[in-house]
């Protein structure tokens, strides 16, 4: 045995004790130093502010962009004069209006000789009761009034100049308004008007020294608008700038977390659900609105108004659902996970395949190829800037438009990875020229 086999071993078990301490003081010190964790659980507040901001956003940008601009509001409440409710609710209350302002006892003793018998076979053809009969034939007068181009005009030039009344009723803003009881009204004396001149067409004569009547048409009424306009007032205020804090807030949180993917993905699902959820609140409010409505005001024609009024707002909403959907699914399939290398290696392997069966097809890339996979991270950055810049500058993206921009760019992508032929390491030498013989 060699005289220098102990001190050997002494010194292997000398090393192999240093190792074991090394790894005790390891296993000892702390996996996560306290400035990691301070950063991480500001990065969570960021993520969650941001997230509980993304539906106040919406809201806010909505109310910026219908409660406080007349023109839009006027444009989207418009097509409301086509609506059968609408229409039936109106005529109801200027029948209503008219009705207490006809007496029936000397409807007929009033009318000119030469209107009588006109009269009395529209009214024969209508009831039984004279009463009936009275109130059928104005309601069919201010049904066709109310189902008329005409009607249209009025009803677009009322909203136009009621809009500060709804302004004032949801943010405490505005002029000279009408809000009454919590309820925000449209005056339809121009349609009465009209509606007088074809019972004088009809045969009533006496319409015609019925004095100006005015009734209203409810647009809004709540007892809870006093209660909500105020906050209501404040997201007006911000309009815009609440979603783009929100989008901020959620990016901050994503820069300062550890696992910045990870982050991202589960920000982008929060965003996609508390923005989901206001959609569903819309729904649920809708109901419990139109329960509480008083008597008298049509729950068809009520509803219609609340759902065109907060068609803008549904439509927002799925569009940030469908844009936070999007961008986690995006940042999951480019993340290290199995299932996402799996997604990634058929996408190359299929376009790789098809490349290959058009270069068998002598369909060659040229020198466009080897210039796109030189610069093919610049090219992706541009596509992704240029589809962001689509939905940001887009007025009113919805859902489809989100999907729209995202199939585009998946589409651009595939057509990068395609053109994107590494040029050959060592291309063969051209054949010498034959000597001239």
């Amino acid at each position: 045995m060699p005289d220098g086999g102990p001190p050997a071993r002494d010194g292997g078990q000398a090393e192999l004790q240093e190792l074991r301490a090394r790894v005790a003081v390891l296993e000892a010190r702390p996996t996560d130093p306290p400035k990691h964790r301070a950063k991480s659980f500001l990065a969570a507040v960021l993520i969650v502010l941001g997230c509980l901001l993304a539906p106040l956003g919406v809201v806010a940008a909505w109310a910026a962009d219908v409660v406080g601009d007349t023109d839009r509001y006027v444009e989207t409440v418009a097509p409301l004069a086509s609506d059968p409710a609408v229409q039936d609710a109106a005529a109801d209350r200027v029948t209503d209006a008219l009705m207490t302002r006809i007496d029936l006892s000397t409807l007929l003793s009033g009318a000119a000789p030469e209107e009588r018998p006109r009269l009395e076979k529209a009214l024969g053809g209508l009831g039984d009761s004279l009463e009936d009969a009275v109130r059928g034939f104005v309601h069919e007068k201010a049904r066709e009034v109310t189902g008329s181009d005409a009607f249209a005009t009025v009803w677009t030039e009322a909203n136009r100049t009621v809009h500060a009344s709804v302004d004032k009723a949801l943010t405490g803003s505005g002029g000279a308004v009408r809000v009454e009881d919590d309820a925000v009204t449209l005056d339809l004396a121009p349609v009465v008007e009209q509606v007088k001149q074809r019972l004088v067409d009809g045969g009533m004569g006496f319409a015609a020294r019925i004095p100006e009547v005015h009734t209203d048409f409810t647009l809004v009424r709540s007892d809870d608008i006093g209660k909500v306009k105020s906050g209501l007032r404040l997201l007006q205020i911000l309009g815009d700038w609440l979603p783009v804090l929100a989008v901020l807030l959620v990016a901050g949180g994503v820069l300062l977390a550890r696992r910045r993917r990870r982050a991202l993905v589960a920000g982008a699902l929060a965003v996609a659900v508390t923005t989901g959820l206001l959609g569903i609140g819309l729904r649920v409010f809708r109901a419990f609105y139109l329960d509480a409505l008083p008597a008298g005001v049509s729950p068809e024609a009520a509803g219609a108004v609340y759902d065109t009024l907060t068609g803008l707002l549904h439509t927002m909403v799925r569009a940030a659902v469908a844009l936070g959907l999007v961008v986690a699914l995006a940042a999951w399939l480019t993340g290290p996970g199995r299932r996402a290398a799996l997604a990634r290696g058929l996408w190359t392997s299929g376009i790789g395949a098809a490349r290959a069966t058009a270069d068998r097809s002598g369909l060659r890339t040229g020198p466009v190829g080897p210039f796109v996979h030189r610069y093919r991270a610049w090219i992706t950055g541009a596509l992704v800037a240029a589809a962001l810049a689509g939905y940001v500058l887009w007025p009113h993206p919805t859902g489809w438009v989100v999907l729209g921009l995202a199939l585009a760019l998946l589409l651009a992508l595939a057509l990068v990875e395609f053109l994107a032929a590494e040029a050959p390491a060592d291309a063969p030498p051209p054949e010498p020229a034959a000597p001239p013989t």
